[in-house]
């Protein structure tokens, strides 16, 4: 298990999206709602970083925070 790794750009807020891998899954929580969970398989993950990379994602987000 690692630990949970949550992005640079959270600065010291508890306000973030954490991930960590667990027995070759891929888990991801609210740093603010630790006990919700969800757990992927890394090739899911990869696509969906693949979507932020890609800027699919961005009408979704709050970039003035």
């Amino acid at each position: 298990m690692t630990p949970w790794q949550k992005s640079s750009f959270s600065g010291s807020a508890n306000e973030c999206i954490e991930v960590r891998t667990v027995d070759g899954m891929v888990e991801v929580r609210e740093s603010d709602s630790a006990e919700i969970i969800v757990r992927t398989t890394p090739g899911k993950w990869a696509r969906f970083l693949l979507g932020v990379q890609n800027g699919e994602f961005d009408s979704h987000g709050d970039f003035s925070a």
